[in-house]
């Protein structure tokens, strides 16, 4: 079965809105390195709209350009693009289809599909529904050491919890912390009578 993973830049407060307005000053070659290990190796891309107007208004130009990130550019431009959306949409980006039917079970007979890993960028709504449904296999952070203070978070107000294991950690020089989840199972029932008896003793 495919692999699923979703890459987000967030900041220290869990905002994941408008990187572009605070995200640059961290972006060096640690950075870049990471977002080609997990965009740049997809050969699918799942993404919502807004995520899709914004990509195919601009890396196909640099694509074309020939500049420093056209080589990134031509593969985000080969890769299957897959786009989510309620409205029936048109595409000028080469390789771009729409997700038909029900998301689950679209989702589910993508994964079933021969192929290597799906990557997300951004598409903050469909991360959340791919949580939501079980289907996301990796969740990958660039958390940015800034309070951005305003602006839509990954994880919104809900009554149920996200439970997440972390499989890797890595510090950039810049301070960004890139985190690597993965779904677990239900965190049991626990109290402070629970949790005391890890704390230090008298004469410990």
């Amino acid at each position: 079965m495919r692999k699923i993973t979703a890459s987000l830049f967030i900041s220290l407060d869990g905002v994941v809105e408008a990187p572009d307005q605070w995200h640059f000053p961290y972006f060096n070659d640690e950075m870049g390195a990471a977002v080609d290990a997990g965009i740049g190796a997809a050969d699918t891309l799942l993404i919502g709209r807004k995520t899709y107007d914004s990509f195919a208004g601009a890396w196909p130009d640099r694509e074309a350009a020939g500049g420093e990130d056209a080589h990134f550019a031509k593969k985000l431009g080969d890769a299957r693009k897959i786009v989510l959306s309620r409205q029936n949409l048109s595409f000028t980006w080469r390789n771009t289809e729409q997700l038909k039917g029900d998301f689950a079970e679209a989702v589910t007979a993508l994964k079933n599909e021969p192929g290597g890993d799906i990557a997300l960028s951004g598409s903050v709504s469909v991360v959340r529904q791919l949580m939501a449904h079980g289907l996301l296999d990796e969740l990958h952070l660039l958390v940015h050491p800034i309070a951005v203070r305003k602006g839509m978070r990954l994880f919104d107000e809900a009554e149920t919890t996200i439970p997440l294991k972390l499989l890797s950690s890595a510090t950039f020089s810049t301070g960004v912390l890139y985190l690597v989840y993965a779904p677990a199972e239900s965190t049991t029932d626990a109290t402070y009578d629970d949790a005391r008896t890890h704390l230090p003793q008298d004469g410990q």
